[in-house]
């Protein structure tokens, strides 16, 4: 007699992800990524995009990244294991490249997908999304705190840039670092409908995330 195998949550759950990323390569010129195992639990993800990187004690542009995802045994109810391979020099990323996602790193949603985990990730790679009140690399953070020299974010691109060309999207939004009185924020960018064509074009619109999707705890 035939047995049936088993499907477990996880592995349709690892499945999904991957068919996920497979989409999100599709619709990026930036994102590319390498998979391990069946179904797979190891992503190495590279962003081809603009971010910072310290060297010799200069900040200089950087223009690829290497970010190493690990889906563990009990991934989706616990947080993928993050370390960014390339340098970078960002406040919530430490100097051996272990991520801080705020909230997520001690509150995980495991509705969370992976592809969505890669947009957090490229949107705090080309600065859009930073925290300067709880920092990874605090020498990092008062640098961003302080500079004039690059304008935020270095990549005006979304992660999903292709899909944004075809007119099905656009990114609203310019990420900060300073409150009225000196506060540091964090804006994030989303994805919303066109408006209708008009001339001159109508100027994005700053606003502050709803609290369930804040990049800060």
């Amino acid at each position: 007699m035939l047995r049936k195998s088993y499907d477990s949550p996880q592995s349709r759950r690892l499945r999904s992800d991957r068919s996920a990323m497979e989409r999100l390569q599709e619709e990026s010129t930036i994102v590319r990524f390498r998979a391990s195992g069946d179904p797979p639990q190891r992503y190495l993800v590279e962003f081809r995009g603009r971010s910072l990187a310290r060297e010799r004690g200069k900040i200089i542009a950087q223009d690829s990244h290497q970010v190493e995802i690990k889906l563990g045994a009990s991934y989706p109810r616990s947080m993928p294991e993050l370390r960014w391979l390339t340098p970078i020099y960002h406040p919530n990323i430490s100097e051996i490249g272990l991520v801080c996602l705020g909230g997520y790193n001690t509150h995980w949603v495991p509705s969370l997908q992976l592809d969505e985990l890669c947009e957090m990730l490229w949107d705090m790679a080309r600065f859009h999304n930073y925290d300067l009140r709880s920092p990874y690399n605090r020498d990092a953070a008062l640098w961003a705190a302080n500079q004039s020299t690059f304008a935020f974010p270095m990549d005006a691109r979304p992660l999903r840039d292709v899909r944004a060309a075809q007119g099905r999207f656009e990114p609203e939004g310019v990420a900060s670092s300073q409150g009225t009185e000196g506060e540091p924020i964090v804006l994030f960018d989303e994805e919303v409908a066109l408006p209708p064509r008009r001339e001159p074009a109508a100027a994005p619109v700053r606003r502050e995330p709803p609290p369930d999707i804040m990049f800060i705890e």
